[in-house]
This record gives structure tokens, sequence and C-alpha cells, in this order.
């Protein structure tokens, strides 16, 4: 997205748009201009984008009992954004994308115990939207509450890709589609090819099956490689011939012409979604990812794997898979480069480990002590990635870390436990350097656990209740009932305990669990965790809430 100086008038190509309340342009060739926070200050949004993914949020929240009143919402102009400004649309569309992470009892709902939504109602959802945002990986660096009620539209249509394309991706996982075992190249091992990010995943896929169809051409990209069709005739005919789907789309001369007759073969598919002729000859690459997406989410058209390939899929190592799940999120949202996919491997050469210690500590690393991955892309010798690794540890140990024992290498290596450890303590330090300011007031150097665990009782009691807990290893925090009370005490009347169970049951855990996670990003607060994480006592995790809270009473 591009920002600049207003451009001059274009001529009568640019109409002033006027549609619910803010003011837009008119489309100038396929490019709208839209204004931005500062009046010098304009950005650009793709029409085809717009119109697809408001065609998407009509076709996902169609019978929604919230909103489905007002959909759908016109695909050719700016509404759909006049419509997000409530957060409900976009809180919706999360749920959608990764089903359960907001509890929508939470949300703040027109004729639900409240007439008309107020400004500040209106945040209160908004904040759940972005902290809900952040919790399924989704970057909100640039994006705040207030945007959304601004509707600054560049910045919502960007959060809409993102949790959109968060949802079709999600699926390209070997949990749900062991069958991926097929796309394994001759000399690579399961955990070579679990490393790749999606959407290269998406490629090989693409390419399995152009080979299969003994088609000379390869994709290496989303956009001028798909561009003339003839790689999306070939791959639609390989997957689909049970459908009718043939490779006529290549008898066509017209780019255009081919573009219509290929999106003619997907829709036999039940796939004719996200691209126009127009998007697709353009070589939009948003859309044609999230053409592909769609299109092996449903067609995969991969054998199933046997019993034995099965064995070797099922035994690949899940060993502090949870918890690795969280501190990825966390690394990502302080904008690591490259963002981290597969974290035990890309923390292997120490860079994300250095530059994450760059931006916990600022001033900590000294540049001339880290080796930069090579600029064509590949991988650091092993020497230099332990020379980072070992560097690494060496700040660790400036910064108090527990790290007995531990050398760099065992990074490299990949070792899960000490990995994990290492990393929690980096994530702790970066709790302890949040709350530097409340350690102040409390006369004390840093926040301790047990000064954590102090305050949240004291919550707990302050919003009269008689939970507490001794540490953050207490089994009783996996009813979830513990966090729901400290979340009472640090704003009065915000938990509706008709809604809270006994937390007795599995089930009955995991909706207080669930609804602790959406009460506290309502406050503002930035939660990892899933509910699973609560109800199993993750320690580690369960500190990270508490600090979170911490934090957001600080704001409050």
């Amino acid at each position: 997205m591009s920002t600049g100086p207003t451009p001059p008038s274009a001529g009568g190509g640019v109409v002033a748009q006027r549609t619910g309340g803010h003011a837009s342009k008119g489309s100038v060739g396929g490019k709208i201009q839209v204004q931005g926070s500062n009046a010098n200050i304009t950005h650009t949004i793709n029409e085809d984008e717009r119109t697809e993914f408001t065609r998407h949020i009509n076709a996902v929240l169609a019978g929604d009992a919230d909103i489905d009143s007002r959909l759908p919402f016109p695909t050719d102009t700016f509404e759909m954004f006049d419509e997000c400004k409530d957060g409900l649309v976009l809180a919706k569309l999360i749920n959608d994308s990764v089903p359960d992470t907001i509890d929508e009892r939470v949300l703040n709902i027109p004729g639900r115990k409240i007439k008309n939504l107020n400004a500040f109602h209106m945040s209160e959802n908004n904040n759940i939207v972005i902290e809900s945002a952040k919790g399924i990986g989704c970057s909100v660096v640039n994006i705040g509450a207030g945007d959304i009620i601004e509707v600054r539209e560049h910045l919502i249509l960007g959060l809409i890709w993102q949790i959109i394309r968060r949802g079709l991706l999600g699926k390209i996982d070997i949990k749900l589609h062991p069958e991926l075992y097929r796309l394994l190249d001759e000399d690579e091992t399961l955990e070579q090819f679990l490393r790749l990010p999606p959407e290269q995943i998406l490629l090989r896929w693409f390419n399995y099956h152009l080979k299969a169809a003994n088609w000379p051409r390869t994709v290496k990209n989303f956009s001028s490689d798909v561009k003339d069709g003839e790689n999306y005739s070939v791959l639609l005919a390989q997957i689909g011939p049970e459908y009718g789907v043939t490779r006529a789309p290549l008898q066509k001369q017209d780019l255009h012409e081919r573009a219509e007759a290929v999106l003619q073969e997907a829709d036999k598919l039940g796939c004719r979604k996200f691209l126009t002729p127009k998007s697709l000859v353009a070589g939009n690459p948003k859309l044609n990812l999230a053409f592909i997406a769609n299109l092996f989410n449903n067609h995969p058209a991969l054998d199933p794997i046997t019993e034995e390939e099965k064995l070797e899929v099922e035994d690949f190592d899940a060993e502090g898979e949870r918890e690795a799940r969280v501190f990825t999120l966390w690394l990502n949202s302080l904008d690591v480069q490259p963002a981290v996919v597969s974290f035990f491997d890309d923390l292997r050469d120490g860079s994300i480990l250095l530059q994450a210690y760059e931006k916990v500590i600022p001033g900590s690393v000294n540049p001339r002590h880290v080796n930069k991955r090579p600029a064509h892309g590949g991988e650091m010798s092993r020497f230099k990635a332990v020379e980072n690794t070992n560097y690494a540890i060496e700040l660790g140990k400036q910064n108090g870390f527990s790290l007995v024992g531990i050398q760099g290498a065992d990074i490299t290596d990949g070792q899960r436990t000490l990995t994990l450890g290492l990393v929690w303590q980096l994530m702790r330090k970066d709790i302890t350097v949040t709350l530097s300011s409340l350690a102040q007031k409390l006369g004390k150097r840093e926040i301790t656990d047990s000064e954590m665990v102090r305050w949240a009782n004291d919550m707990s009691r302050k919003g009269g209740r008689n939970s507490s807990i001794r540490s953050f290893k207490d089994p009783s925090i996996g009813s979830g009932i513990f966090l729901l009370d400290v979340l009472n005490g640090m704003k009065s009347s915000y938990v509706d305990y008709d809604l809270v169970t006994s937390g007795q049951t599995d089930e009955d855990a995991y909706l207080n669990a669930k609804l602790s996670i959406s009460i506290a990003r309502k406050l503002g607060a930035t939660i990892w965790l899933v509910p699973e994480d609560i109800c199993q006592v993750r320690s580690r995790l369960i500190t990270t809430f508490i600090g979170s809270l911490m934090a957001t009473h600080e704001r409050m």
C-alpha cells in the first residue's frame, strides 16, 4: 500500500463517493485513493481486493444471528468499512477463520442488554478484535481500536486480509491433512518439509499436480507465474476430472477470455472464489494465494497415506508444541524478521534470538558480534550459527537468566527443552520490563513471580471473591474461576457470573477459560494463550496472562 502526497486529480475518472458517513474517491485503474490520518497523506486501496473480501464476508457471515440483518454489504462501495466500525463484523470474521477464538458472549451487541452501542462499547469490541487478531498471529503493529472506529479503510482492509489469510492457510497442516506427506522431495525429511511456510507448501502442492500432469512448467509465485491462466488450467483439470473439468481454457488465445474460462472450470469444483478474470490477469498475489488455498482446502487430491507412513507422521515429535505456539506469537509480535514459522528450526542460527534481545532490552546487542543470514537466502554455516547462539546465551547470563549447562550448540541443534527454557526467560524479561514502573512504585528492583501471585490474590479479594492461589502451578487455576475473579477485581461488574460455570468438568473449565481470555482482551490486555493452556495449568503461560493483566491494570 503506497502512501505519499495527494496526487493531482486524475480528471473525470475520479468521482467523489460518499458512503455511510465518510468520503472516499472513485477508482482509477482499479486503485482507489483514500484519505490518511494526515491531510497530506493518501493511501491506495486495491478495488478487486475490497470487492472480493466484501464478497467473502457476505458469504461466511450470512445467517449469523447478530449480523445477518445487515448483510449483504454492497461489493462496489465502501459501506463494508463503515459496517466494521462497531467491531462485530471483524469479531465474527475472526471466529470464522479460527473458530472459538472469541467468546461472543463478551461482545457488546445492540439489543442484548444494550440498546445502542456508544463509542465506549465500540472501543471495547475493537479491543477484543485487535487483541484476538494478535492471538491468532496477525500483525497489528499499525492498527488500534481507534483506527477501526475512525474507519481508516486501508488499515481495516489490511487487517481483514490477514484474518482471511490466517483462516485459509491454517488448514494447510499435516495434522489435518496427513496426505501432505506426498509432497516431500526425494531426499527431504518430514521435519525439513514442515519448516516450510504454508505459502511454500501450497506452491509445492501446485507443482506436484503440474508434474503429475506431465506439464513442463512450474510455479514459483502467486503472480507472474499464474497470470496467463495456463498453469491454472492444468492444475484444475488434474484435480477435478470427475467433476468434468478439462483443459479447454488453453484453447483461448485472449488472456481475459482464458481467465474467464479458467474460473468457469473452477466453478465446477465449487471454487470460483477470490478471483475475477481481471485480477487473475493482473497477477494480484493476495487474491491468487486465496484462490489456490481455497482450492487446496476443498480438493487436495492427494492419495491417502498408508498405515506405515501414518506412523511416521504421528510419531513426529510434539514435545513443547503448546509453549512453542505461544512463544512464536510473542516473537512475531516483536516484528522479528523473517517471521517465525517453525519455532525450533527458525531459532537455530541465533539471529531471531538476538533480534528479540534487542527489542526487549534495547542497546543490549552489539551488532559487531552478530552474524547475519546470507543475503541470497540459504542457511548460515554451523560455525557462525553457534557463534550467534553462544552470544545469545552470554546475553542471557548477563541479564540474570538461569542457563546452567546450556551452550549455544544446544540451541543450534534444536534441543527443544533448552530452547523453550531460553525463550521463556526472554519473554519473562519482557514482562519484567513492562512492569518496571509498577516495581518502582512498590520499591522493588523487579516484579517476581511471588509478587505477581500476591497481586492476583489481592485482585480476587478486592472484587469480593475468595479464590486464591499459592503459585502459578496451583491446580485450582485449571477450573478457570480464579482468573475470572482476578478480572472481576480489576473492573467490577465486568464478569457476568451468570455465565461462569463450576469448572468441575473439562467442558465447564474450558468455557470459563475461554470467557476469561475474551474479557481480558476486552480490557485491552494482550493474551497469547488458548483455553487449553489454562485448563492444563501451563504455569509459564499463566504467568504471561497475569503479567499482561498487571500491565493493563497499570494503564487503567
